[in-house]
């Protein structure tokens, strides 16, 4: 009979337990991962459907509503023409996009119409950089390819009560009817340290209130929709020549 006090013993035995672990945790995330992906394409598509305005989206209906309101998935070129209209745009990363784009390499952009029964609405993903991590969100264009019609942000690890206050409603409601040309020019918006009132009246239109003591994360988000959008500039200029 084994000693079960030896070494030997209880170094086959843990090694057995962790195989046994190991494969459990293996089995646990190979059934697992297709719900996890629903759950996370679920997010996105609440999120595009929020920026764009459409009332009553919860992760149970974001598919139906998803489906009912998306009428185009594109990719478009540096120059705005569409090289995909299949879907692809959906899974494409534009944190790697805009790295190839900095790189001089080619890149993509992804867009979403979304239609709210009134019109068509650009929705823009966003990807910029805190001041702890990363944060991102969308963006949302009227179809004059100048009206906000909304705006969501999230961030990885910006601080509770500063930074991270560009996930609440109160800032993020501010986007609302903002405009981003200006005579003709694009001007984004900004995100203004001190607010609005400290800019003239011609310039409001263009720009937000900055976060209270979360000064670089309001500058990041500032800086990440001016970097975005001006990459979506020569698409929005066919919209209009086509119309």
């Amino acid at each position: 009979m084994s000693n079960k006090n030896s070494t030997g013993y209880i170094f086959i035995y843990a090694a057995i337990l962790i195989v046994i672990v190991a494969a459990l945790l293996s089995v646990a995330a190979v059934v697992l991962a297709p719900y996890q992906q629903r759950n996370k394409d679920n997010e996105k598509m609440c999120n595009i459907l929020n920026a764009a305005a459409i009332p009553n989206v919860s992760n149970d209906n974001a598919q139906a509503l998803f489906d009912k309101h998306c009428t185009q998935m594109l990719l478009l070129d540096g120059n705005g023409n569409i090289l995909d209209d299949s879907g692809k745009a959906f899974n494409t990363n534009l944190k790697q996009e805009l790295y190839n784009k900095e790189q001089g390499n080619g890149y993509s952009l992804p867009l979403f119409v979304i239609n709210n029964g009134a019109q068509n609405i650009n929705v823009i993903p966003l990807q910029g950089n805190g001041l702890w991590g990363a944060i991102w969100g969308y963006i949302a264009i009227a179809d004059d390819c100048n009206t906000v019609v909304g705006a969501n942000f999230d961030h990885a690890s910006e601080t509770p009560g500063l930074g991270a206050e560009i996930t609440t409603e109160k800032f993020q409601h501010q986007f609302q009817g903002k405009t981003i040309m200006k005579n003709g020019q694009f001007v984004s918006i900004k995100v203004q340290k001190g607010g609005i009132i400290t800019l003239p009246e011609t310039d409001r239109e263009h720009a937000v209130d900055a976060i209270s003591g979360g000064s670089i994360t309001s500058k990041g988000v500032d800086e990440m929709i001016n970097k975005v959008l001006s990459c979506y500039l020569p698409y929005f200029e066919k919209q209009h020549k086509e119309e």
